[in-house]
């Protein structure tokens, strides 16, 4: 079973939400948790996993041979992405970190005079959970992707380690996806033939607003949904019920406002809490 855990909006808690349901469900499980929000990963943060380097991402950059350029200037005017930049009489020159590797300057190119090179984006790691005080054996394995410093995209690293993690599939039971927040290509990429998506949201109007966004979303991917209110005992909580009666996607779980989750994420330690428990007992019975 493929589930994604994801939301409209960033600080919802998603990741804490995450970590703490992977962690309780490899208690009598082997699941494949993915960390797919590449631009800012911390999963392995939460869960203090060990850090292994398992590949690069690459993708397409452009490369010059200024003795065939005929300074016409169309591979800058097909760049969607404003990384060809040329000015009238010289040679043009590509902003590596602005190309997405599409090759349209490549194939507009009249003289040949460009042709693929290769760039690394972004790295895919992977981690053994390691926490010194969990008082039971975990079958849990952690996969992330990270981007290079400065490059812009996403998409690509996303794609890059969700395919490494399908082709382990076989070996998990189950396979958890902590997607970036909001509904960029980023998310949709994270989110692209799982099984299950829970949509985290926090009772506030702002919560409201971005819920309603990534039920649109995912009404249109046709994923089954169901939604997880963080934070449920502060805010207005109607707001979120409102938007689960409208769209008619359930509330499956709340998760309360306490001090002890809030000292847990502060230390860098997964939250472990009997509405998680339930929750992971639920997803068990499901799949």
């Amino acid at each position: 079973m493929k589930i994604a855990i994801t939301g409209g909006k960033g600080g919802t808690g998603k990741s804490t939400i995450a970590t703490a349901l992977a962690l309780e469900l490899s208690t009598d499980n082997k699941v494949l948790l993915v960390d797919a929000d590449v631009e800012c990963p911390d999963d392995h943060i939460i869960l203090s996993t060990t850090r292994e380097k398992v590949g690069d991402v690459h993708a397409i950059l452009p490369s010059f041979d200024q003795e065939k350029c005929l300074k016409c200037g169309r591979c800058s005017e097909v760049c969607k992405e404003n990384a060809v930049v040329f000015i009238k009489d010289k040679y043009p020159f590509i902003v590596s970190k602005q190309c997405n590797g599409c090759g349209a300057c490549i194939l507009t190119c009249p003289s040949g005079a460009l042709t693929e090179g290769q760039q690394v984006i972004g790295a895919i790691y992977q981690g053994k959970c390691q926490q010194p005080y969990l008082k039971q054996e975990h079958d849990l394995l952690l996969l992330w992707g990270e981007m290079e410093v400065g490059c812009e995209n996403t998409s690509m690293v996303v794609n890059a380690t969700r395919e490494y993690a399908e082709n382990r599939t076989s070996d998990y039971d189950c396979m958890l996806i902590d997607t970036a927040a909001g509904t960029h290509c980023n998310v949709i990429s994270a989110m692209v033939d799982v099984d299950l998506a829970l949509a985290v949201a926090e009772p506030t109007p702002l919560g409201r607003h971005d819920l309603e966004l990534i039920l649109q979303l995912l009404k249109i991917m046709k994923v089954s949904t169901k939604i997880i209110v963080n934070r449920s005992d502060i805010g207005e909580l109607k707001l979120i019920e409102e938007v689960s009666q409208e769209n008619d996607v359930p509330i499956i779980q709340k998760v309360p406002y306490e001090r002890d989750i809030l000292k847990k994420h502060s230390r860098g330690q997964p939250v472990i809490h009997k509405n998680i428990e339930e929750l992971a007992y639920v997803l068990s019975e499901k799949s």
